[in-house]
């Protein structure tokens, strides 16, 4: 799916970065990178990843071809030539675990974590964030938008509003593993599997000479597929009317008309309107299917005022992420490898409270609770520490407010970074769309209602271990007293 030719698809620091390292002999040293988000997107409670597919697609084809080095060559800083055989002969060595698509996920828990030479993960920097950030944004405003709907059909129609090719076409899929039924989008039907589905627009309308010749050539056309698009002039006055004549044509023929379009106007009103018109012509199977301009609020108040639509087309609020168009996931050194070979765990001291990372490379377990199969917490700990692994009593403390605690002892742990690529060689089998979509459902009905709820959801715990927090302010304090 993913040709090869994506070295540069990357920001030139990095490339200066891989530069001086080899410059300096350290581009060999091992070191571990995490991938993760600091503040939740839309207000949600919960974020859900995606991007993974693309990410592995990526590190397999990873590789400079004659032409980037050629571009390279061209370039002011006027790189070694040994520099470039260097990059002539890159492949990914390294180890990289992720979450898998469709999980929830939350704040400052590390999603994709990368142990490579440094020389691998940092160029890998740039696309891993450009994958992840945009499909788990557009997954987790997906999610949103199924939990208000609930059991209604969605159908995505955003390919032409999507900031280009790439964008619609990897976006239907996030959208599609978050629980949307369906796509306009060909190619990412032809692509990924996704069932598709289209009407017509005002455009065919507009070609004949009256609404119901429209209506009537194109039943004739596609006798069971047919959704009449009904506000092309007026909507209760010309379209539903028109449409119902041809919904009593088609079953006087033993064919359906499946459903009316309405696309403009008082959503709320005429499907209320364009329901009773239906019902008492005796067309009480046609489905309303509303779409222009969709988002999750916009649904749920049209279903707060009484609306009675069935299926939902959502464009360009979802696939353009319209109310926060970037997630902001970032992508910082845990650990480096220090001259005896063992790792050293790094910290980034910021000014700004949220920004100071979590040092060294770590592993997140579910907390579950045996009793209700439901989610307690996110649990952050180094691999070396085994209380865990043993199902252990564990202490989860409140990590400014430490005397906020409680004890948790009847709990299932469940890992959620698995091995993707293990010293350059992928050991992780890729799930289908399919699958990925139950795995979304069933991360769903891990958390109780209110983690999940558009407004004002409840605030799902990320805990550090005892030896992490430890670890954290020990890093802190050292800085801190060097700055002095």
């Amino acid at each position: 799916m993913l040709s090869p030719g994506l070295a540069l698809h990357t920001d030139k620091y990095q490339i200066n970065m891989m530069y001086a390292h080899w410059i300096n002999g350290t581009h060999n040293r091992k070191a571990v990178f995490e991938a993760f988000f600091r503040k939740l997107p839309f207000g949600n409670g919960y974020a859900v990843f995606a991007g993974l597919e693309r990410i592995v697609k990526y590190v397999e084809d990873l590789r400079f071809e004659e032409s980037d080095l050629n571009y390279l060559r061209e370039q002011e800083e006027n790189y070694d030539p040994g520099f470039l055989e260097e990059l002539r002969n890159f492949r990914f060595t390294g180890t990289l675990h992720s979450v898998k698509e469709g999980s929830l996920v939350f704040p400052n828990e590390p999603l994709v974590r990368v142990e490579s030479r440094i020389f691998e993960a940092q160029l890998m920097e740039t696309a891993l964030l450009n994958f992840m950030n945009y499909q788990t944004l557009i997954a987790t405003k997906a999610s949103r938008i199924r939990q208000v709907a609930k059991d209604d059909l969605l159908m995505e129609f955003g390919i032409r509003r999507a900031q280009e090719a790439d964008a619609a076409l990897w976006g239907t899929r996030a959208v599609y593993l978050a629980g949307f039924d369906s796509t306009s989008n060909m190619l990412a039907g032809k692509l990924f599997g996704i069932p598709t589905a289209g009407t017509h627009a005002h455009s065919w309308v507009q070609s004949h000479e009256n609404e119901e010749e429209a209506f009537r050539r194109y039943a004739a056309a596609l006798p069971d597929q047919v959704t009449l698009l009904v506000d092309t002039y007026d909507t209760l006055g010309s379209g539903v009317p028109h449409a119902i004549n041809i919904g009593l044509e088609m079953q006087r023929q033993g064919k359906r008309l499946r459903a009316v379009r309405l696309d403009s106007g008082d959503i709320a009103f005429l499907s209320i309107k364009t329901r009773e018109m239906l019902d008492q012509a005796g067309l009480s199977d046609v489905k309303i299917v509303a779409s222009n301009d969709l988002d999750e609020h916009t649904i749920l108040s049209l279903k707060v005022q009484g609306a009675r639509v069935d299926s939902w087309g959502v464009g360009t609020q979802l696939i353009t992420a319209a109310d926060q168009p970037t997630l902001g996931g970032v992508y910082k050194l845990v650990a480096r490898e220090g001259d005896d070979g063992e790792y050293i765990p790094t910290i980034k001291i910021s000014a700004n409270p949220e920004k100071v990372t979590t040092p060294g490379a770590k592993d997140i377990y579910r907390l579950i609770d045996r009793s209700t199969g439901k989610a307690i917490a996110d649990y952050l700990c180094y691999p070396s520490e085994t209380d865990i692994q043993e199902q252990a009593p564990i202490k989860l403390f409140h990590p400014s407010h430490t005397y906020l605690s409680k004890l948790v002892e009847n709990y299932v742990a469940e890992p959620l970074l698995v091995p993707v690529f293990v010293e350059g060689k992928r050991v992780y089998q890729l799930p289908d769309l399919a699958e990925i979509r139950r795995h979304h459902k069933e991360q769903l009905q891990m958390f109780w209602p209110e983690y999940l709820r558009m407004m004002n959801p409840e605030h799902y715990r990320i805990h550090l271990s005892d030896q992490v927090w430890l670890t954290r302010a020990s890093l802190m304090q050292r800085y801190i007293d060097k700055g002095k």
